[in-house]
């Protein structure tokens, strides 16, 4: 199977890269950014994997780079290099080759067991289901899924398991699927959140991106840069606030950290106070690349109700018309409304006087 990371022209121009230097990729996987690096610079590569079958995969790229590429098994929240480093990627969530492989049990697209496990060691995504109470299910589905219908989901979960045990893959996405009412026209699979907050519990996601990033920056030479590449929301969050706090601090003055995502490029050194913002579209080919089962993770951020109470939108998805959106409108701007001009909302300096002085 062949594979091309995401994003790879974006994070390689992000890393800077130079002959003589030394970089980590953190989440080898199939090897895409590694096998860049070496390509477009007379540099070293470490790299690491919890992967068993990533190591295996690695095994000829060592081989072949003449000392020039190293392999580790291993969390990057335990990376640890033995010599400063000028760049650190990360490629965060599951890779193509975890979703291809059924028996590995991170997609619903065929039945198998309910596993997800990346080291294929420890607790697995059944025994979580199976194990934990209807509370911790629903507030699991909630945080790391962000899927309102947790409680729903929950329940269903703890009604099923009571007759027998939940094990496969298809069983436990239809039993999803029927628990929030069937698909309902939605773009993506209603499993897809639930399957996402189990991975990320099993694999302890987030817990490790944290200690990875930390990892990261105890590793760098001066001037050293961060490439990550996140797919959903609660990655990208913390990612955000990483750099955000050390673009603050004294602690990350001498680093020029850059965080790359789906939807942008941030660059964020001492002598920028405030993040600058640069697109960063994905090339064709890596859109191609990325056109995964809806199980891979994609997460885009969405408004919530109350952000912007101007703009409120009813159950079904529309703005409420006539005398609902002008007491709505007359709520959230005091409760004056000029009859004369449409029913319109007069706002604050209107209804003072002062319109227009």
């Amino acid at each position: 199977m062949s594979h091309a990371p995401v994003l790879l022209a974006e994070a390689m121009e992000a890393l800077a890269l130079t002959d003589g230097g030394v970089f980590i990729d953190a989440t080898f996987g199939g090897g895409g950014y590694s096998r860049e690096m070496l390509a477009r610079a007379d540099c070293r590569v470490i790299a690491f994997d919890r992967d068993p079958d990533a190591i295996a995969r690695g095994a000829e790229l060592s081989e072949s780079a003449k000392g020039k590429f190293t392999l580790h098994q291993g969390r990057f929240g335990d990376l640890a290099a033995e010599e400063l480093v000028d760049g650190v990627v990360f490629d965060l969530g599951v890779s193509s080759f975890q979703l291809d492989e059924a028996e590995r049990g991170f997609s619903f697209q065929q039945d198998a067991e309910l596993d997800m496990r990346m080291e294929k060691d420890g607790l697995s995504a059944a025994d979580a289901v199976n194990r934990l109470s209807e509370g911790a299910l629903a507030d699991l589905i909630y945080r790391y899924g962000e899927d309102d219908d947790s409680r729903r989901i929950a329940r269903a979960i703890v009604q099923a398991r009571a007759a027998a045990p939940i094990t496969r893959t298809l069983p436990f996405a239809k039993l999803v699927e029927d628990s929030v009412g069937g698909r309902r026209g939605a773009r993506t699979h209603p499993a897809t959140k639930t399957f996402q907050a189990l991975r990320m519990l099993v694999n302890d996601e987030l817990g490790e991106l944290a200690r990875g990033l930390s990892a990261a920056e105890r590793a760098f030479k001066p001037g050293g840069r961060l490439a990550v590449v996140s797919f959903h929301s609660l990655e990208d969050r913390m990612v955000k606030h990483f750099i955000t706090e050390r673009a603050r601090t004294r602690r990350g003055a001498a680093h020029v950290t850059r965080r790359i995502c789906r939807r942008s490029v941030r660059r964020v050194s001492r002598s920028i106070a405030s993040a600058q913002r640069f697109p960063a579209t994905p090339k064709p080919p890596s859109i191609r690349v990325r056109a995964r089962p809806a199980c891979a993770g994609r997460r885009a951020p969405m408004r919530r109700r109350g952000m912007n109470s101007n703009r409120r939108r009813s159950r079904r998805g529309r703005r409420p018309n006539g005398k609902n959106y002008t007491k709505a409108l007359a709520a959230d701007r005091g409760g004056v409304v000029d009859r004369r001009a449409g029913g319109r909302a007069l706002s604050r300096q209107e209804r003072c006087g002062t319109h227009g002085k």
